[in-house]
């Protein structure tokens, strides 16, 4: 699917296309739906959708089977693997459908003979059937699936009724070592509660014991080889029933032909009625398709706005006129008018109804192609006219004389007047190439254009100025205004801004304002800004005075005053560190420690460091390094 059809919003419409079919594999390939170029074909999908809709109108929803399950299980079996009774009854339910399904559409020969000669196409699956229901129900495999199984399973019933008297008898002998009265199995093995006291006299084997151990379940000595009987009994039985399976299974592979055709079929048809039926849910009807050059629209509605509050969109276009340049105010409707164009066009190319009156036509095009929305990209660094043009660009480089071109303000972005210029020469070139071409403006020099030039037809969506509100039909042959200031005066914008905003538009930037009486209103800020801190907000240190560190103790010398946080650098016993200022408290000040002028350098630098600093003030020495340590924070 094109980035065009998605900005359309035609994978939109896929989806919901999907969800009217039954089967997975219809999903799928309804996903893979695209406009067709051929014109018969074209027009043959959409006469198999209206057909397939009357049929729905008149006989009812068909009933479809879901293909998945059988189609699995038929894989499954021609690979030679054997199919468990789930499988089978999916395969049985596959048949039973496809049988009905045959009985409907020979049912609807009155109502369209092309959806019944579909009953043509299914084999006759009613053996398959029968076979595989004698033997299994769901995931049951039934008595009567074979002779030896049925005689198997009668003889397991009178070995579990052998034990079950035996065990009874058992209770009744010994009822002094029994911790209760009653038969139970442990490990598929027939038991009897003992107590524990009597587990080493009691007649038999010790299976299990209870919780908390005061009672043990045993099987007795008698009926242990009733039980042995009855295992061997079980092993014949699975092995029937796995024989059963086998036939069974090679009986699905061996119809691998007529499945495989019913699947496709049935598949087909899910996919023919998913169409119908989207048509119905959209309230749609088959338009009429040509690949002639016209395009008229009737009644037509945008599919994805609401039924109730959609305004019908009538139009048409046809040679020798090749444009449609639409204006009109921000909130008249023209991008969903560009955007019902396109995607009707695509629905309808691809054998879909669309919600329209009748006398609709739609003009076959071999690419629709949009410019439509903001297409600036960060990731991409392309600015909203970036994005425009280069979308724009691609579009000229597709574009053949049967293709429909959709362009949403086309030129804004960017200079006015070369904004106009190019879109005037876009215009032009989509009219030298004699393709379809719709376009949305706001710029006068486009509008002027549109109303002069031959073959282009000026429109615009209707306003009501008295109640600046939007009619969101489109009116042909005339040109709309943009009403941006009426709009901004309606949503609330101050007077005096209005007014500002019309003298400019009259007169030109240049022109003097008028002296407002009534400002707007300025809000105050709401803005928490960290506050400044004043000389005197902390305890003030100078480089060289005594301190003392606290809660430590010890003594240090200041080496940086306190910065706008209040973190003073000092020196502790030759290391440099930042602290807080109240972790301070001064000993002694540096004007009563050391004489005027006194080089602190000696207190606080390396003698390397002084040496290298000498030897840089009387001339420059590259080796020479002076290292400056700031203070790790404590």
């Amino acid at each position: 699917m094109t980035q065009d059809m998605i900005t359309l919003g035609f994978d939109d419409i896929i989806r919901r296309l999907q969800e009217q079919a039954v089967s997975e594999k219809a999903r799928q390939l309804l996903a893979e739906t695209k406009p067709i170029l051929n014109e018969g074909q074209c027009r043959a999908r959409m006469e198999e959708t209206t057909a397939a809709r009357f049929v729905m109108e008149n006989a009812g929803t068909p009933p479809l089977p879901e293909t998945d399950a059988a189609e699995e299980s038929l894989f499954e079996a021609v690979q030679g693997g054997m199919l468990l009774p789930i499988q089978l009854s999916a395969v049985a339910r596959f048949s039973s459908t496809v049988q009905r399904l045959c009985r409907y559409l020979m049912g609807v020969q009155v109502y369209s003979a092309g959806i019944a000669s579909w009953h043509t196409q299914l084999p006759d699956l009613g053996q398959l059937q029968d076979r595989i229901e004698r033997s299994i129900r769901e995931d049951i495999i039934l008595d009567d699936a074979s002779p030896a199984l049925r005689s198997l399973r009668r003889q397991k019933e009178r070995a579990e009724q052998g034990i079950r008297e035996k065990l009874n008898q058992v209770l009744q002998s010994h009822k002094k070592e029994l911790a209760d009265s009653y038969i139970t199995q442990r490990g598929g093995i027939y038991v009897i509660p003992v107590q524990k006291r009597f587990q080493s006299t009691f007649p038999g084997q010790t299976v299990d014991s209870s919780a908390k151990g005061n009672t043990v379940f045993m099987e007795p000595s008698a009926a242990r080889s009733l039980r042995l009987e009855l295992e061997a009994l079980l092993a014949d039985i699975d092995a029937e029933e796995r024989r059963v399976l086998w036939e069974l299974s090679d009986t699905v592979a061996s119809q691998e032909e007529p499945l495989r055709q019913a699947l496709r079929t049935a598949t087909e048809l899910d996919m023919l009625f998913a169409r119908a039926k989207l048509s119905m849910e959209m309230k749609a009807r088959p338009a009429e398709l040509s690949a002639d050059r016209v395009i008229r629209l009737a009644e037509a509605k945008h599919p994805q706005l609401d039924d109730a509050a959609c305004i019908p969109l009538n139009l048409e276009l046809a040679l020798p006129d090749s444009g449609i340049a639409i204006t009109g105010p921000n909130t008249g409707g023209k991008t969903v008018c560009l955007k019902t164009v396109g995607l009707l066009t695509l629905m309808a190319q691809s054998g879909l109804h669309i919600p329209c009156g009748e006398g609709t036509v739609i003009c076959m095009a071999d690419r629709v192609l949009c410019d439509i929305g903001d297409n600036q990209s960060i990731s991409q660094n392309l600015s909203t006219f970036s994005g425009h043009m280069t979308n724009v660009v691609r579009i000229l480089e597709e574009c053949s004389k049967d293709s429909l071109v959709l362009l949403d303000e086309l030129g804004s972005g960017t200079d006015p007047s070369e904004g106009s210029g190019l879109a005037v020469a876009i215009l032009e070139e989509l009219l030298r190439r004699g393709c379809f071409f719709m376009v949305t403006t706001h710029d006068p020099q486009v509008k002027q254009w549109a109303q002069k030039k031959e073959h282009v037809v000026p429109a615009r969506m209707a306003f009501d100025k008295a109640s600046l509100k939007p009619l969101y039909h489109l009116e042909l042959g005339m040109s709309g205004e943009s009403c941006a200031i009426e709009i901004a005066r309606h949503l609330g914008m101050d007077e005096g801004l209005l007014t500002r905003a019309r003298q400019i538009a009259d007169i030109g930037p240049d022109a003097q304002p008028k002296p407002v009486q009534r400002p707007m209103r300025v809000p105050a800020s709401n803005l928490k800004r960290l506050a400044v801190k004043t000389e005197g907000a902390f305890e003030h240190f100078r480089m060289g005075d005594s301190v003392l560190l606290l809660p430590d103790n010890k003594n240090a010398i200041v080496y940086k005053s306190a910065d706008d946080q209040g973190y003073v650098v000092i020196q502790l016993q030759g290391q440099k560190m930042k602290v807080r200022h109240n972790r301070l408290k001064l000993l002694a000040p540096a004007d009563q420690l050391y004489p005027p002028d006194y080089d602190l350098s000696i207190v606080f630098d390396t003698v390397a460091n002084r040496k290298a600093a000498h030897t840089m003030e009387r001339k420059h020495d590259p080796a020479a390094v002076v290292v400056l340590e700031e203070g790790k924070e404590n």
